[in-house]
């Protein structure tokens, strides 16, 4: 005992039991503050390229993710069939490199290109459509032996002609979202009004309804999906919601009650095959639908069920071995359970859940009316498609036969969505943000031939009359009570011939 007094800790340099690390400092298991953790992740996605990194980064990990389940879910079964357990692979991967090719191509392209490719495009899939429905619907009235005309030929959802197959209502999603937004982004506020509303959104999309869910129920939830997501972003009053939710209700009950007549796949005089497949996740447990309905929800549960945490290891399923009907297919998300565990799962979702956060920031982003439309309807197809596939999977939702995007197996699907990511890249380039940085510091002229143009620099109208109006309103702020509540009412009135002329000139 020596009668020395300890000294404090602020004297000795070393922090004190009770005091708080500082804020950056690790841990003493060597981590970081969450803290300073978050706000570092506030500056990564404040750089102004941020929404192109993300979107990017978690669509080529979808992609790698999607073909190497492809290739676990098909190599059993290719090489019983064919001798070759690459068949499918290559398959998917040849429509990988066109649907590269198609992102490329889209993310060069201008906005006034994909509003002028709308309407064609959206013509075209009708034709499609048309042509889908009136060959299967010539089989069942008996005109034609087979829903074939020369080397047209129709199956179900797909169109071939020759050796070349097409799935119409791929290319109708894609042709929605583009006219769609042209649509609503020119009739702007006027949208509001019934009349406005109805022509000629109301006539063409109940025909795309028609032509799309008489053959496939599913992906025309997918179109009603994107037309939801087109009115939220545009601002439409909720009213107006509750009508359109209760006109799709009726009409999806009237293709439902189709199946019966012989829509889809359905027959006249057999069970409704599409009442059965909405109903069969309320009671799966039931043996009868056990052996019919419910067999591929059941069988998909077994594969998660054996999966567990972390998997029985990659190509290591056993319900692939046609246990599961669409494995490859509807039904590969339950593959990836099996194979992966509820890690690999939760790494899809997340990845997923990086494209939703990503496309609905470029849809708030962008200044340009069509951009915000198109961004949030795509996002909103994507992810919407999504949460169906694995709403069904797991059982929370009906089983509709959509495919999850990005992982099953389906060239058409492939190529159309990555043609979307493309656009959305498109769309996060001319952010203000991003479009002011990537004209500051250009990259290599063979970079932007290769790569992408240098998005337009945003309307300096717009922002020249934004800080005026904000100089007006900061000098009215010394006058009198009276003039502070007239001062910006003028200002909102002067600025409206500009923006709406800005508006007309994009």
């Amino acid at each position: 005992m020596t009668g020395e007094q300890p000294k404090p800790a602020a004297e000795t340099g070393r922090p004190s039991a009770s005091q708080p690390p500082p804020s950056g400092a690790r841990t003493a298991f060597g981590q970081f503050d969450p803290a300073s953790g978050l706000a570092a992740l506030r500056g990564l996605l404040a750089r102004p390229l941020a929404s192109y990194y993300l979107l990017i980064s978690c669509s080529a990990l979808l992609l790698v993710i999607g073909l190497t389940m492809v290739f676990s879910a098909t190599s059993v079964v290719d090489a019983a069939e064919d001798g070759n357990i690459f068949a499918s692979l290559s398959h998917q991967a040849l429509f990988a490199v066109i649907g590269l090719a198609a992102f490329w191509a889209c993310q060069r392209l201008p906005v006034r290109t994909f509003r002028a490719l709308g309407r064609p495009l959206l013509a075209g899939s009708l034709v499609l459509l048309a042509v889908l429905a009136a060959l299967l619907a010539a089989e069942k009235v008996e005109l034609l032996a087979k829903p074939r005309i020369g080397p047209l030929e129709a199956d179900l959802n797909w169109l071939y002609l020759g050796p070349v197959g097409l799935q119409p209502a791929e290319l109708a999603k894609f042709a929605m979202v583009l006219w769609g937004a042209e649509v609503v982004a020119r009739k702007g506020a006027a949208l509001g009004l019934w009349r406005e509303l109805a022509t000629p959104l109301g006539p063409v999309v109940g025909l795309l309804f028609l032509l799309v869910g008489y053959n496939d129920l599913g992906t025309m939830l997918c179109v009603l999906a994107i037309v939801v997501g087109l009115l939220w972003a545009a601002g439409v009053r909720m009213r107006i919601f509750a009508t359109l939710g209760i006109v799709g209700l009726v009409g999806i009950g009237l293709l439902i009650a189709a199946a019966s007549i012989g829509a889809g796949s359905g027959a006249v005089g057999a069970d409704n095959y599409r009442m059965q497949r909405l109903t069969s996740f309320l009671h799966p447990a039931d043996e009868a639908c056990a052996q019919e309905a419910c067999y591929q929800l059941i069988k998909a549960r077994e594969a998660i069920d054996h999966g567990g945490w972390f998997g029985v290891g990659l190509g290591r399923s056993s319900l692939k071995w046609e246990w599961l009907p669409a494995a490859h297919n509807d039904f590969i998300f339950a593959i990836v359970a099996e194979e992966l565990g509820v890690v690999g799962c939760a790494v899809v979702l997340a990845l997923l859940a990086v494209l939703a956060y990503t496309g609905l920031r470029i849809a708030r982003r962008v200044d340009d009316p069509f951009r915000r439309l198109a961004a949030a309807a795509a996002t909103t197809w994507l992810v919407g498609q999504a949460v169906i596939n694995i709403g069904g999977v797991v059982g929370l939702l009906p089983i509709t036969g959509l495919p999850l995007p990005f992982i099953s197996d389906g060239g058409s699907a492939l190529v159309v969505t990555l043609a979307a990511i493309g656009m959305l890249a498109s769309f996060a380039r001319a952010e203000p943000d991003a479009a002011r940085a990537l004209n500051a510091r250009p990259p290599a002229p063979w970079v932007r031939l290769v790569w992408a143009p240098l998005p337009p620099l945003p309307d300096r109208r717009r922002r020249t009359s934004g800080s005026a109006a904000g100089s007006r309103e900061s000098r009215s702020g010394s006058g009198t009570r009276g003039d502070a509540k007239a001062r910006p009412a003028g200002g909102r009135a002067s600025q409206v011939p500009a923006d709406t002329a800005s508006e007309r000139r994009r």
